[in-house]
């Protein structure tokens, strides 16, 4: 392939999918847009580099929110990794002025109260509806691992978030 058909490529996915990575990235990261971004952006560096793999794929975008939750993981494993926590003064890229800012808020501090993997678990099967099998497959774990995961996670939610003033009704379909 040439490198003209292959950086036309990538960037018409980049178009067409960065807004969805950056959306699961902000989740993952628990509403932290830099740490996001950063995320994102490791993500599309190595989507590029590995390209005629990922145009290959049977999903490509699958191919990428695998990339991105390894990447995720491995930033999160970094020791040396200090991060300073930026409050943006405007809403975030998707939300208007209907939506529930002050719910956003919670739910995501309540997110970052979660380990990165079940973090990670929440997000793939809540956020994406992704089935177990295929949140087993990105995270390279068993399905067990996952449904486990998963019930750990939602209980320590409802702990959370029912301990607030207001609490909030985490109903999760089985």
């Amino acid at each position: 392939m040439r490198d003209n058909e292959r950086s036309a490529e990538f960037v018409t996915f980049t178009s067409n999918h960065r807004s969805d990575l950056v959306r699961t990235a902000a989740l993952l990261c628990a509403g932290d847009e830099a740490f996001a971004e950063d995320v994102v952006q490791a993500t599309l560096t190595r989507l590029y580099l590995s390209w005629s793999r990922v145009r290959r794929a049977a999903s490509q975008l699958a191919y990428a929110r695998t990339t991105l939750t390894h990447v995720f993981f491995d930033e999160m494993r970094r020791a040396h990794r200090r991060r300073e926590t930026v409050v943006a003064d405007h809403a975030p890229d998707g939300v208007t002025e209907n939506d529930d800012i002050e719910l956003r808020d919670v739910v995501l501090a309540a997110l970052a109260t979660l380990g990165p993997r079940q973090r990670a678990v929440v997000v793939l099967r809540h956020w994406h509806d992704l089935d177990v099998a295929e949140t087993a497959r990105i995270l390279q774990c068993s399905t067990g691992t996952v449904k486990s995961q998963n019930a750990r996670a939602l209980a320590h939610l409802r702990d959370v978030l029912g301990a607030l003033d207001d609490p909030i009704d985490l109903e999760v379909p089985r």
